[in-house]
């Protein structure tokens, strides 16, 4: 869409100066919600609905995910329209009735919005999101929360995921050029930075986000010049406050490193210190034999970063090699999720208004008992022990009579979210804290969002309070979300009413 046409229209039809990106534009959404959309408007069905947000099992067979994109949903909700090209679309598929488009013109999201706080480490089966609002909007908003959350939930974990097998060293993003297209690359940027990520190669992340960027010099800046040496020394003079001199341009170990360390060392004598890029070849070989020739020349604060397609298992391995390695770079494997193609969020009807116009419990039934939704409107309660440390996570009824809160010094007995006959009794001595809280309302912010920093720490102090066993890049120990009681009584009634009528 061109500037030109912007400028003339908005989603009420006046002019308007807004850009493009200002306005969320609504048709970013399955084709089945607006159809579905459509039916609800005509049969009147456009009451009280509440759906949740939750996924269904840990990405890379790990202990943990961190849940990301929140700060991107809010912005992408207060700004959602239909503008009146979208309008014309929609009435070119020859689908949708003069009367429901106009109704579409005027479309805003109107409702509430619960949430996790965006940093929190997260788990199976429990809500992350939670949607209050009309049938219609809870509807259409489906697609685009779900892009938006899964996508950013699965790098964060990823770039944790990396840190941890750093040893929670110093981790580089640059995977601009391999993400999957600019919005795709955007997102990962932040989502990167957000699960541990010290900076971006992506300067348009740097500008929108205000994350450092980062970055050494390629290939072709060695290969311009007539030697490395010359490459060097040129870069040196530019930039003697941040220097990292790539080496594998042509022998690491025969040229690169003894041009770097004529460099360094003129560095050196005038106070700077600098840093070489390993890119290829034996990364745990070479690195060991470069730190010995820059302690050699007596440049023992020169750093070594490294890159070359790595994650978190080959970064875990040269950690545990005690690989000499300040800086990790890492492209590819983080801002596509390497071998997990996606995070397994889905989007349910959790509660909705009945004929009577009272809030009646919903529930997806399953052959498979996994695929069997937990119902009703819920809270997320973290329990910790005495020192901190988080036990388990239990889903509670937040709107069905009294709510279930949980209280210190009592003791509960906590069910498998299945609803089958596993369980387990614990005596609260800790905390136990709410997860969800009130984020929009009627479609506006409610409360201050927090920054990127104050999300990023969000992740590393949530580790610092979940067991090493769960942070295990291999065979992790599973961590408990339970339900309570009175939720599971109320599943299996409603199991049992949906089998009596069939």
């Amino acid at each position: 869409m061109s500037y030109r046409r912007i400028f003339n229209e908005s989603h009420e039809g006046r002019d308007t100066l807004e850009t493009q990106s200002s306005v969320s534009s609504a048709l970013f959404t399955d084709f089945y919600s607006l159809t579905m959309a459509q039916g609800f408007w005509k049969k009147g069905m456009n009451s009280r609905a509440v759906f949740e947000m939750f996924f269904r099992r840990q990405p890379y067979e790990g202990g943990f995910s961190v849940f990301a994109g929140l700060g991107t949903l809010l912005e992408k909700l207060q700004s959602l329209a239909f503008t009146r090209d979208d309008i014309r679309y929609l009435k070119s598929l020859g689908i949708f009735e003069d009367p429901f488009l106009d109704y579409l013109k005027g479309f805003r999201f109107s409702g509430s919005l619960w949430a996790m706080s965006e940093g929190t480490v997260v788990f199976p089966n429990e809500p992350l999101v939670r949607v209050d609002g009309g049938l219609i909007e809870c509807q259409i908003i489906e697609g685009m929360l779900l892009n938006t959350i899964n996508f950013q939930s699965l790098v964060a974990t990823k770039t944790a995921r990396v840190w941890l097998a750093s040893d929670k060293g110093s981790v580089m993003e640059f995977g601009l050029r391999r993400a999957q297209g600019p919005d795709g690359a955007l997102s990962a940027s932040r989502a990167a930075y957000i699960g541990g990520a010290i900076g971006s190669s992506n300067v348009l992340a740097g500008k929108k986000y205000g994350i450092p960027v980062l970055g050494t010099m390629a290939h072709s800046w060695v290969m311009a010049w007539s030697s490395e040496e010359e490459a060097f020394r040129a870069y040196a003079e530019l930039y003697p406050d941040r220097t990292t001199f790539l080496i594998d341009t042509y022998d690491t170990l025969k040229s690169g490193i003894v041009s770097a360390i004529k460099v360094g060392k003129t560095l050196a004598v005038n106070g700077k210190n600098f840093g070489v890029r390993l890119d290829s070849g034996d990364i745990h070989y070479l690195s060991m034999e470069v730190r010995k020739k820059l302690d050699e020349a007596g440049l023992n604060k020169a750093t070594i970063s490294v890159s070359n397609d790595l994650d978190e298992s080959i970064i875990q391995t040269l950690t545990d090699a005690r690989a000499p390695i300040d800086v990790w770079g890492v492209g590819t494997q983080m801002v596509t999720g390497g071998n997990q193609a996606a995070f397994t969020g889905v989007y349910k009807l959790a509660a909705s208004d009945d004929s009577n116009g009272k809030l009646a419990a919903r529930i997806k039934f399953s052959d498979n008992p996994e695929k069997t939704t937990n119902p009703g409107v819920k809270q997320v309660w973290r329990v910790s022990d005495i020192n901190g440390m988080y036990v388990a996570d239990v889903l509670a009824l937040e709107e069905s009579g009294e709510p279930d809160i949980l209280e210190k010094g009592q003791t509960y007995s906590f069910w498998h979210p299945s609803a089958d006959y596993r369980r387990f009794s614990h005596t609260l001595e800790g905390n136990a804290e709410p997860l969800l809280i009130e984020r929009l309302r009627d479609g506006k912010l409610k409360g201050e969002e927090s920054s990127l920093n104050e999300i990023r720490e969000r992740v590393r102090q949530g580790l610092e309070s979940l067991d090493k066993s769960y942070q295990r890049i291999l065979n992790p120990h599973i961590y408990k979300v339970s339900i309570t009681e009175r939720l599971r009584a109320l599943k299996l009634d409603l199991i049992k009413n949906y089998l009596g009528d069939l």
